[in-house]
């Protein structure tokens, strides 16, 4: 594995908080990991906090709660942000975004809020694998468990 490949490997496991397999001979996943992380995440005066809260406003604003709920993990999972942190974002982009784009992100905030409360109270760990597998299929169509 080169150095940027390692870089941005490395910088989408602490974004996501999770162990992101590399997946060798995929174009996107090479520009994902390669660019997206080991140059463009990697190398800004923005932190985390910043870069999250900017990635919660565009995938809200293109509808796309899939990706929201697996951003509201992560900040969630790297403390970035807390629940009611979550709910004022959602507020805020309502304003400028319109209901029912801020509503979905409401929405996924309270899905995914939910779903680690319930995984707690059973002493379950399942919110990183499925975090890995929601990005692995947006990658490649398949996730970890397929064969």
């Amino acid at each position: 594995m080169d150095e940027l490949r390692a870089k941005g490997l490395a910088k989408m496991n602490e974004v996501y908080g999770w162990e992101m397999p590399n997946i060798e001979g995929d174009p996107y996943f090479d520009l994902t990991v390669d660019h997206l992380f080991g140059t463009i995440w990697s190398g800004s005066s923005l932190s985390m906090r910043e870069k999250r809260i900017m990635t919660l406003a565009c995938v809200t604003a293109v509808g796309r709660q899939d990706l929201a709920e697996i951003q509201v993990n992560a900040a969630l999972l790297n403390e970035e942000l807390d629940p009611t942190e979550l709910k004022d974002i959602a507020v805020f982009l309502t304003q400028y975004l319109g209901f029912p784009l801020g509503s979905g992100l409401n929405g996924s905030v309270d899905k995914v809020v939910n779903k680690r409360r319930k995984a707690a109270e059973q002493g379950l760990a399942e919110d990183r694998k499925a975090n890995v597998n929601a990005a692995v299929k947006m990658s490649s169509g398949r996730t970890l468990d397929d064969k």
